[in-house]
């Protein structure tokens, strides 16, 4: 994600001096702190401490301190200005929710004035839970706040040294060279260190929950940031569009869209009611009812006429938790066959494909060259050449054309050369990768 959040931090924030890492971009902006949160590709936010070049520590214990000391605490004035800015970003973010709790206890007073009590309750509930940073920050001026570190290591330092090992030499270092109380269960503060064979990175985070944990995600299904990358990798604005997601089970792709999207008309479809039941609580949990309506129908028979939709948005559905009933292999051309069927001219078709399945589709992915050459051929029979065989990499237009094997009832052949590839993005799922798939419609299927 670190390209789509690079762009996004840029487009959004305005930042500048971005530079990304594995698994990590760093940028500067001076953007307000409600606006920073609303970051849609990021995990986590940290306040940067230090980046500096790999550290190696020599296996003496006294002399490993020592570098740890020098090269990962270093000097005490940038953790005292560090935390100053950091009490200064929670105070601004503390003012910030009770403005909004403020607003939406108002909002419900007015909707819901039989609920005035409930309502009160609730906020009563939070400005508690607001009060703990108040003296959090009062800790903090005093320059001695609690903290503890959490280090996470790869390469050659961790052959030598354990995390563990490593977060209790680096939070003795600061003890001892800052003064600050070491508190493993409540701290103020947590220190995050990652150390590698590129880089010594020091940061402190902003917030306690995730940013990719959305609040109005009473079911969770697809991870927020992913669903959010296949709209932002869609070709064009999603504004004033007709968007379908065929296999949407629980709604994140499409919540993920109708957040960023006021004007777009939205239809989710799943053959499991339970599916839909969860999606229709993350709609109403999210205030996105009337904008989003839920079908139940197969993707395999989509109930629209042909060019009805604007864009196709689908999370293909595989592994253990996301796993449906279909032969997934077996089915994806036909299923991409009926999504194709759907979208009008000019249109996009945004696929998340497991590993398994991208190399499938990499199969049948062929060049305009090779597609007039297997239309010239019997088309009864399959033919694949890997030599002409479209990497996922290359910048030349392709188009993907689907065979039907000689085990299949029909022996008409079942093609696609209408669909145009635009951009292919590998994205982690934690466990798995995966890749997004974007292609745009150029012309009418034969």
């Amino acid at each position: 994600m670190e390209e789509l959040l690079a762009e996004e931090v840029q487009h959004k924030l305005c930042a500048f001096q971005v530079e990304q890492i594995p698994g990590r971009v760093f940028f500067c902006c001076s953007a307000d702190m409600y606006t920073v949160t609303q970051l849609k590709s990021a995990e986590r936010l940290f306040l940067l401490l230090r980046k500096a070049e790999p550290i190696s520590l020599p296996k003496n214990p006294a002399k490993a301190a020592a570098v740890i000391k020098e090269r990962v605490v270093g000097a005490p004035d940038i953790w005292k200005q560090t935390l100053l800015t950091w009490t200064a970003i929670q105070e601004e973010l503390q003012s910030s929710q009770q403005r909004g709790h403020k607003r939406r206890r108002e909002e419900d007073e007015e909707e819901r004035s039989t609920v005035a009590d409930e309502s009160t309750h609730t906020l009563t509930s939070s400005t508690h839970l607001l009060q703990k940073p108040s003296e959090m920050d009062k800790e903090s001026h005093q320059h001695t706040p609690s903290f503890r570190v959490s280090c996470r290591c790869s390469g050659v330092i961790a052959r030598s040294y354990t995390a563990q090992r490593l977060s209790r030499t680096i939070g003795m270092a600061i003890k001892e060279h800052l003064g600050w109380k070491v508190d493993l269960r409540e701290p103020v503060l947590e220190v995050n260190v990652y150390l590698s064979d590129d880089h010594c990175v020091v940061g402190i985070p902003l917030l306690k929950h995730p940013l990719a944990s959305r609040s109005y995600m009473k079911h969770n299904g697809l991870r927020s940031t992913i669903a959010w990358a296949m709209t932002s990798l869609c070709p064009k604005q999603l504004n004033d569009c007709v968007i379908l997601d065929p296999m949407c089970g629980v709604g994140a792709v499409l919540l993920e869209a109708a957040q960023e999207y006021s004007n777009a008309v939205f239809l989710g479809m799943d053959t499991e009611t339970s599916q839909l039941q969860k999606a229709a609580e993350n709609l109403k949990a999210s205030g996105m009812e009337g904008r989003v309506q839920l079908l139940r129908s197969s993707a395999m028979e989509i109930p629209l006429a042909d060019g009805a939709v604007d864009v196709v948005l689908c999370d293909v559905p595989f592994g253990r938790k996301f796993s449906c009933s279909s032969d997934m292999p077996t089915a994806l051309p036909h299923l991409l066959r009926e999504m194709e069927r759907v979208i009008r001219v000019g249109g996009h078709l945004v696929l998340l494909l497991s590993l398994q399945l991208s190399a499938q589709l990499k199969k049948i992915i062929c060049t305009h060259k090779h597609n007039q050459h297997l239309n010239s051929s019997d088309t009864n029979n399959v033919h694949t050449d890997p030599s002409n065989t479209c990497n996922e990499s290359t910048d030349r237009p392709k188009t993907l054309t689907f065979h039907k094997s000689s085990s299949e009832a029909s022996n008409t052949p079942l093609l696609i050369s209408s669909l145009q590839a635009q951009r292919t993005h590998k994205v982690s799922l934690g466990s798995t990768d995966a890749y997004i798939h974007t292609y745009t419609k150029i012309q009418h299927s034969h």
